[in-house]
């Protein structure tokens, strides 16, 4: 293609299949070498306007994704295994990350940046990134109290949240309910069989993002025997957008983790 930049010898042609590539390299000022895009990209929103959207998580335009020709495909997780492999079958490079850990999140950054020869920006973000950690780390130590703090990331079945997300919440200045679950990485090893250990374990507050839908606080409340659940007598039941939490990237580090730290604020100076 005459577009490539013969001079620079990192990729030129890049298909994000998650979003979490799209804004790391967005945010490194690295934007001109993304190609395509996940459909469910929002982040940041002109990504949508400039870029063709080739992918869901599970799925992807193969023949959409070539005629880009692209010289490397970013996907996340086991979960894209099968395209990736379509996708290599193709001739394309694929790098599928499995990071599932606040440091993880971290190390993607750097290593992204890396890849497309921007090193000194990537490491300049990330610092900026464990900065924020850290601050928002200090001002939870001073809350007066630490809450016990359910996430839901899937109502049917209840499926309780990932590691990075467990990790948010506690440094936050939460307690996350479900600890031993969220070491879990495949989100079929965190389904609850009921919400009778959620009963038992009586979280304070409530946080759902049911992955892509609206979460329903007022659902959640009226299940059976919720109603002696701090959380739910209280009325201390809050949506987190998946976008800013679900997604293993930058957005879950900085408005994500701002959001979980306000709604424990909140509930610990009541």
């Amino acid at each position: 293609m005459n577009d490539r930049i013969v001079s620079d010898p990192f990729p030129q042609r890049i298909v994000c299949l998650t979003e979490e590539p799209t804004e790391v390299l967005y945010a490194l000022g690295e934007d001109r070498r993304i190609v395509g895009i996940s459909g469910f990209t929002v982040r940041p929103p002109r990504a949508r306007k400039e870029k063709p959207k080739v992918s869901a998580f599970t799925s992807a335009k193969i023949g959409e994704i070539m005629k880009l020709e692209p010289d490397l495909a970013i996907g996340f997780s086991d979960i894209q295994a099968d395209i990736a492999r379509e996708l290599i079958k193709c001739g394309v490079e694929v790098w599928i990350s499995n990071h599932r850990s606040v440091d993880g999140i971290v190390a993607y950054i750097r290593r992204l940046g890396a890849m497309v020869g921007a090193h000194a920006k990537a490491e300049a973000y990330a610092q900026r990134a464990e900065q924020h950690l850290a601050a928002i780390r200090a001002a939870a130590a001073q809350l007066p109290r630490r809450p016990k703090v359910y996430f839901e990331e899937w109502d049917e079945p209840i499926i309780t949240g990932i590691r990075w997300v467990a990790e948010l919440i506690a440094i936050a200045g939460g307690d996350d309910c479900f600890p031993e679950l969220a070491r879990e990485p495949l989100a079929k090893q965190r389904i609850l069989a009921n919400g009778d250990e959620v009963v038992r374990r009586a979280p304070d507050i409530i946080l759902g993002s049911w992955c892509g839908k609206r979460f329903r606080p007022e659902k959640v409340a009226a299940r059976p025997g919720w109603d002696t659940i701090p959380a739910v007598r209280d009325g201390q039941l809050f949506e987190i957008k998946s976008p800013i939490i679900l997604q293993p990237g930058p957005a879950a580090l900085f408005d994500g983790l701002d959001a979980v730290h306000r709604i424990i604020g909140e509930w610990a100076r009541r």
